[in-house]
């Protein structure tokens, strides 16, 4: 990875896209500290800390610390990441939206449209229940209107000057903008967790679990990276003097088809309830406090739920990503076939077969880092702040734009030679 970084330095086009990708690194990590005015930082940090742990560590670790201090940048690109998946879901259920996806770049141009629309919908939701929560629980340095409103701007504007930010990385960045942001906001909180741990007296767990970090590491590069390739051999016909086809192909299917999404979406789902209590119910019942508490991810029954979940939304996904019935008859149309499977519908049970088999894998892999911060927690007693999920999504980007480097330098590499 360094040796890429040091090459593609070398080149000047490369260059300035680095450079202007840590300028907006920059502009990113100083929206997560400008605060939202009319916001009280001493009343925030008592409301939210008591309330650390599950999907807002999540909120926290994505942004940054931006969510935990309110800042402008508080929900990060959330609204924008929630916005891309309705619609890649809608796709799949209208005409139009998949007729669009088909289109090339014009298509991809009126997608990323209703993209912002639906990703400013979305920040003035949350942004909405967010500044109505501060608000029932005093945290406004003024309870009345002027300052409601002038809170509930901020957060929508920190919301799309990050989706801003964002494709401007893409278009003359490096990479993902999106993706790149994630992963400076979580690697910038690697200095406070790295202090955190130093501060513990039993040298020898943090030495472990250090050693555990790095075998965890491998583990994610290892399936991040990993996939079944299905060989597919397409049959030989001649036209005229030529022979066209023969030739022997192979169909990817990646062990973590899904990615983080799974985890992302149980946590939200669990921790549902308690943010619906915590905006609207002031004084909720007994029996209901203690089912909240129950489907917190650090009970029994809460952290069974949440792998259950990791499973269900991991197959969903990738019935989504991964179509068999598309993809045999694009091969029986092409001529190709699945060595000792005939064409037709037993090729799509096969690849339906095998792709439930690698999603399951993916869930397992899924299911052990979402749990690693609570297990590791448990056995050596201290907090395990930079869990499986951030170390998944640093690794992934990480490898992404990597890739995305040396595509680049092939590229400019290709023209020279051209």
């Amino acid at each position: 990875m360094f040796k890429t970084l040091k090459n593609a330095w070398s080149v000047p086009e490369l260059r300035k896209k680095i450079i202007f990708t840590l300028w907006m690194f920059t502009l990113v990590r100083i929206g997560a500290h400008v605060p939202v005015p009319g916001i009280d930082p001493i009343a925030v940090e008592q409301v939210l800390g008591q309330n650390s742990n599950g999907m807002l560590g999540l909120m926290n670790a994505i942004t940054g610390g931006a969510f935990s201090q309110m800042a402008l940048f508080a929900f990060g690109v959330g609204p924008y990441i929630t916005a891309s998946i309705i619609i890649q879901l809608l796709t799949i259920a209208i005409t139009r939206l998949e007729e669009l996806s088909k289109e090339g770049e014009d298509g991809r141009k009126k997608i990323n449209k209703y993209t912002r629309y639906v990703t400013l919908v979305l920040a003035m939701m949350q942004a909405g229940g967010t500044t109505y929560m501060l608000y029932q629980s005093n945290v406004l340095v003024e309870k009345n209107m002027l300052v409601f409103a002038l809170a509930f701007i901020s957060f929508i504007a920190g919301s799309m000057l990050v989706m801003w930010i964002g494709e401007q990385i893409t278009e003359k960045g490096i990479g993902n903008g999106i993706s790149l942001i994630i992963f400076i906001n979580i690697v910038s909180r690697l200095p406070q967790g790295a202090i955190s741990l130093l501060a513990y007296d039993n040298y020898v767990k943090v030495a472990i679990l250090v050693l555990l970090f790095v075998v965890m590491i491998g583990f994610t590069v290892l399936m991040s990276l990993g996939e079944r390739r299905i060989s597919v051999q397409y049959a030989k016909r001649v036209a005229g003097r030529k022979v066209y086809g023969g030739q022997s192909q192979s169909i990817p299917i990646k062990v973590n088809l899904a990615g983080v999404l799974p985890v992302i979406f149980a946590m939200s789902l669990i921790q549902f309830p308690e943010t619906v209590t915590n905006l609207f119910v002031k004084t909720p019942s007994e029996f209901w406090q203690t089912a909240i508490q129950w489907l917190r991810w650090t009970h029994p029954f809460g952290a069974v739920l949440y792998v259950v979940l990791i499973f269900a939304f991991a197959f969903f996904y990738s019935t989504i990503a991964f179509n068999p019935m598309d993809i045999a008859a694009n091969l029986k149309k092409g001529g190709g076939f699945i060595p000792g499977i005939r064409p037709g519908k037993p090729t799509s049970d096969y690849l339906s077969k095998t792709a439930t088999h690698i999603t399951l894998m993916g869930a397992i892999f899924l299911a052990i880092l979402a749990l690693s911060p609570l297990v590791l927690g448990a056995i050596f007693k201290m907090s395990v702040q930079f869990g499986g999920t951030s170390l998944l999504i640093v690794v992934g980007v990480a490898l992404e734009t990597v890739k995305q480097l040396e595509s680049q330098m092939l590229m400019r590499h290709y023209k020279g030679f051209l």
